[in-house]
C-alpha cells in the first residue's frame, strides 16, 4: 500500500482566517449546516456544486451525522466512520484522521491570511493508504470528494462562531 494525496483547489473564504480556524477546530460549530439543509438556498448551492442527482443524498448524509467538538461521525453500511481531529495549529490547520474507514485515511484544513488578514485562502488534502489496484478505481471519486468538502467548508458563514 502507499499514500495517495488527493489536493483540493484553494478556495477563498470571505473571513479572516482566525474566524475560520476557529469554527473548524471545534467541529460542533457545523452543526449549524444540518439546521440550513431545509433552506432553498442551502439546496440550490449543493445542487449547482454536485449536481440535484447527488444533492439529496449529501442532505441525508449530512442529516444522519453527529458532532462532538473533536469529531464528525455518519452511520455507513460497514458501521460507523468518523473523523477525529488529532492535530490542531491556530490558525492554519486542522488535521483529522478517520476511524472505522475502510481504508487508512487522514485529511487536513490549511488556511492562510488572505487580502490583509480579511479574507482566508483554505485548501484541503486528503491522504488513502491504497494499493494500486483499488486506486486505480477510487482515485478520480476521491479526487471529486476533496473537492467537494472544499467547496462546502468555503460556503459556510463563519462569522457565527458560537
Amino acid at each position: 500500500m502507499s499514500s495517495n494525496d488527493f489536493v483540493s483547489s484553494t478556495k477563498q473564504i470571505p473571513y479572516p482566517q482566525e474566524t475560520v480556524y476557529d469554527k473548524l477546530q471545534d467541529l460542533t460549530h457545523l452543526e449549524q449546516l444540518r439546521q440550513r439543509l431545509n433552506t432553498p438556498d442551502f439546496e440550490e448551492k449543493i445542487a449547482s456544486q454536485i449536481g440535484a442527482d447527488k444533492a439529496q443524498d449529501v442532505k441525508q448524509r449530512l442529516q444522519s451525522m453527529t458532532f462532538t467538538s473533536d469529531s464528525l461521525s455518519v452511520p455507513s453500511p460497514l458501521g460507523e466512520m468518523s473523523l477525529e481531529i488529532v492535530e490542531r495549529e491556530a490558525p492554519k490547520l486542522v488535521k483529522f484522521e478517520g476511524k472505522g474507514t475502510p481504508v487508512a485515511v487522514h485529511l487536513w484544513i490549511q488556511l492562510l491570511p488572505s487580502d490583509e488578514g480579511r479574507q482566508s485562502l483554505m485548501r484541503v488534502t486528503l491522504r488513502a493508504e491504497l494499493n494500486m489496484f483499488i486506486r486505480k478505481m477510487v482515485e478520480s471519486k476521491l479526487q471529486e470528494a476533496t473537492e467537494q468538502v472544499a467547496n462546502m467548508l468555503a460556503q459556510i458563514p463563519y462569522g457565527n462562531v458560537e
